[in-house]
């Protein structure tokens, strides 16, 4: 089974906490670097031929639309919590848009969650 891999975009240029638990979870993270990194989470999947994109920003939205209308990628935002993003994951969503949550279990549940649904 091939790694998976997760693209992750934070308005403020964060991200590294979720990358860490991205990667206890056995995938490979991308942080994206840069404040406004969340807008550029489309592209960047697309360049790494990603399985999941996170995005990060006040709304949870404005990287997550943006990836969904220039890629097609199927997309849930506006998520405020962990659970929601698994749910998400669960129903074949590819990109997540959540507001500003750096957590390290967000990454993990998020990586296993997929790895458990691809199976």
């Amino acid at each position: 089974m091939t790694q998976v891999v997760v693209v992750i975009g934070d308005r403020l240029g964060k991200g590294q906490n979720v990358a860490k638990g991205v990667e206890a979870a056995g995938g490979k993270a991308i942080v994206i670097n840069g404040v406004g990194a969340d807008m550029r989470l489309g592209d960047i999947m697309k360049e790494e031929n990603a399985d999941l994109g996170i995005s990060f920003c006040g709304s949870g939205g404005a990287g997550a639309i943006t990836a969904q209308t220039k890629y097609g990628y199927p997309a849930h935002y506006g998520m405020r919590s962990i659970d929601e993003g698994v749910t998400a994951v669960k129903e074949g969503k590819r990109v997540l848009g959540f507001g500003f949550m750096d957590v390290e279990e967000l990454g993990k549940r998020i990586t296993e969650a997929y790895m458990k649904a691809r199976v």
